[in-house]
């Protein structure tokens, strides 16, 4: 197996790799902050770049503790990161290697994610914003895709704002994998409400196709508010799923209806493409200013301060913006590697996940 320590390729584009046999920590290199969340294998800090005074996040993986499946699932996160570089792509700025650490350093999200979004708007987002978040994540997926790199995680908790620069980010690559056009993948991951039924039922499957699924359900999640698969139990959910059940609001337009029932597709053969779904007529009239930017919320400022700490500890609602993005999902079973997130622990049906086989 590849080791942890191997050199970057070409390919892995703009990511700085630091190979630091004498190191043991960032001193000198980043001024580590908080604790944004925790993982089995790894913790996520708080951290600013001491030489430019940027604020990111750092992933500190302690290698001692990986086994070999879990280490071969990381390397795989890592190369797929370190491939896709894409304005609406979570950025890997740079990787450490230590004897016993891998420190990733990424963008930091400050706006939180598109569930907790989601929740805030009862009955769905505006048709007219929700197409605005929806094209962005369609063509990060596209440039994914475009690269052979397929997600297999694709869900509204993995999608984070960036309301400084106007946009939304795919992030969580801990699923992801290289594909080639044409040969079937067989690894079943992900999360159930999110996944196509031919992964829930085992077989072999068309890597671009499941996102397209995923995207699917993502859309109506964004227009309607709730998930279009959702029973009071797992085995209800599945069924839902396999038997491609789901019914659409009356409120919800007919070209917007239109292109779910594209990706919502049983049949993955049926499945829109990305070129379709991408011109598609309900996405018709966006330019390419998709989200007005924001001003960075004004508890950023303050994050390494220890004010900062105190509102975490008293759980202020100025804490809840990192809170929603690095949230360690209680319900994604097997290796964790890209899901940290931080906050309120969720056991609906919907965020159900299974293992990695």
């Amino acid at each position: 197996m590849d080791s942890l320590g191997d050199s970057s390729s070409a390919g892995d584009g703009l990511v700085e790799r630091r190979s630091s046999p004498g190191r043991a920590d960032l001193s000198g290199l980043y001024r580590v902050g908080r604790t944004l969340g925790r993982g089995h294998f790894a913790v996520v800090k708080l951290a600013r770049q001491v030489n430019t005074g940027q604020l990111v996040a750092v992933k500190i993986i302690d290698k001692t503790k990986l086994d070999v499946l879990a280490a071969s699932h990381l390397l795989q996160e890592v190369r797929c990161m370190r491939l896709v570089q894409h304005p609406n792509v979570v950025q890997l700025h740079e990787v450490i290697d230590t004897p016993t650490t891998l420190y990733l350093v990424m963008e930091l999200a400050e706006g939180g994610d598109l569930y907790d979004y989601i929740l805030r708007h009862d009955g769905g987002v505006a048709e007219g914003t929700a197409k605005r978040h929806f094209a962005q994540i369609v063509q990060a997926v596209a440039y994914c895709h475009r690269l052979h790199v397929v997600h297999r995680d694709l869900k509204p908790e993995n999608v984070v704002f960036f309301p400084q620069q106007g946009t939304v980010k795919l992030t969580d690559f801990g699923f992801s994998n290289l594909f080639k056009p044409g040969i079937m993948l067989a690894t079943s991951c992900g999360s159930l409400a999110y996944s196509a039924p031919e992964i829930l039922l085992g077989e072999e499957y068309d890597a671009p196709a499941v996102d397209i699924w995923s995207l699917g359900v993502i859309l109506y999640m964004l227009v309607c508010g709730v998930p279009p698969f959702q029973e009071t139990n797992d085995s209800e959910t599945l069924v839902m799923i396999l038997d491609c059940r789901y019914s659409v609001p009356e409120h919800i337009s007919d070209n917007c209806r239109d292109l779910i029932s594209r990706m919502l597709q049983r049949d993955p053969s049926r499945r829109a493409s990305l070129e379709e779904i991408e011109g598609h007529q309900w996405l018709e009239g966006l330019d390419n200013n998709l989200l007005s930017p924001e001003p960075p919320p004004h508890w950023l400022s303050g994050a390494l301060s220890p004010g900062w700490r105190a509102a975490q500890r008293s759980h202020s609602p100025e804490a809840q913006p990192f809170a929603a993005v690095y949230r360690s999902d209680p319900n994604r079973r097997g290796f964790p590697s890209g899901a940290w997130k931080l906050g309120n622990e969720r056991t609906t049906t919907a965020r159900s996940g299974f293992g990695i086989s």
